[in-house]
């Protein structure tokens, strides 16, 4: 799939760490079907980056191992990162928070370098990466495609995921931009509000309406 040229709006020094092909930025709120889009767009070849992998890539490299040992020790179980306590410690307190995301924000360009290394010439890259507007990312994608659902369907799902409280799901969404907020910046909105077909039939409607067939 070629992304129709009137899309591709940005030149590469202008594009995420300077990229020659289009990149599209892939957000949406927790739990919101994000990573469902993501296999959807996999599946019909599209060559996915997560952040998210990305990051947990980071995480094990032996320097990552390291800086967590040295800095949070009670973070460290049996020689490995306990990411549980890990996240609950970082959604709580402010200054883990922002001492652990500096640390891996810095490594990001080589992670993602590296990991694109892995796939032969794609003609647009699709970064999956859940902080886009909270980092001020936007301007970096030629286009910018959020996955919406209520913010009390995302309570309710991430709930049910993580098996956790209301409580703390209640501060996992509160540390991210309403998702009404995101919506609303998008340039593309997928629905994902009644059923897997239904995100599946947008998914298909993006695809079509944004992308030529290449041989």
């Amino acid at each position: 799939m070629k992304l129709k040229i009137e899309y591709q709006r940005l030149t590469p020094e202008k594009r995420l760490y300077q990229s020659d092909i289009p990149v599209i930025g892939l957000t949406g709120g927790i739990a919101s079907g994000k990573s469902s889009v993501a296999r959807l767009l996999a599946m019909k070849g599209f060559t996915i980056i997560s952040a998210d992998k990305l990051v947990k890539n980071i995480y094990q490299w032996p320097e990552s191992i390291t800086f967590i040992q040295t800095n949070f020790p009670d973070f460290m179980r049996n020689g490995e990162i306990d990411f549980k306590k890990l996240r609950e410690k970082v959604f709580q307190d402010e200054k883990t928070k922002k001492l652990i995301e500096s640390y891996i924000y810095q490594r990001l360009p080589q992670a993602y370098h590296d990991e694109l290394k892995l796939h032969a010439d794609p003609s647009v890259i699709i970064y999956d990466v859940p902080l886009l507007f909270e980092r001020g990312m936007e301007k970096l994608f030629d286009l910018v495609l959020v996955v919406y659902t209520p913010r009390s369907d995302q309570l309710e799902r991430l709930k049910i995921r993580d098996h956790i409280s209301t409580e703390l799901a209640e501060k996992m969404l509160n540390q991210q931009m309403d998702i009404e907020d995101k919506k609303n910046k998008a340039d593309v909105v997928l629905m994902n509000i009644l059923s897997e077909k239904e995100l599946a039939h947008e998914t298909e409607s993006f695809v079509n309406q944004y992308f030529n067939l290449i041989s």
